[in-house]
């Protein structure tokens, strides 16, 4: 996936918004609210020393976030986030289905903390 698809994809997940609210390099995105996704645009100050790879932040269980860092070379840490909950995945270096995924995965995870009654709006 590219950064254009990685936007639509997620944008066409039911109930997600976007916004910028840590500056114009990065883009949130939320369901009800609660951040699942960060995607960063490159450059500014969330530039982790000139990486010019493209990658997002997104949230899944400690456990998965640790699954996914010892199979994957692309996902690492989150650099600016609880690196136990949050994970850097660097997209451009594996599958789109895989992205997807993920990026589901997470808004899931989301989704499954929210109470009952706004939960069942996205089931």
């Amino acid at each position: 996936m590219d950064i254009e698809q990685v936007r639509d994809y997620t944008l066409s997940i039911n109930g997600v918004t976007e916004d910028q609210p840590f500056g114009d390099d990065v883009i949130a995105y939320r369901i009800e609210g609660k951040i699942f996704l960060c995607l960063w645009l490159g450059g500014g100050r969330h530039d982790i020393k000139g990486d010019t790879e493209h990658r997002f932040a997104l949230k899944l269980a400690p456990a998965r976030n640790e699954e996914l860092r010892e199979r994957y070379p692309a996902v690492l840490p989150a650099w600016h986030w609880n690196k136990k909950h949050w994970s850097d995945v660097y997209y451009g270096q594996m599958e789109d289905d895989l992205v997807a995924g993920l990026i589901k995965e997470s808004y899931d995870l989301v989704i499954s903390k929210l109470p009952k009654a706004i939960r069942q709006k996205y089931i």
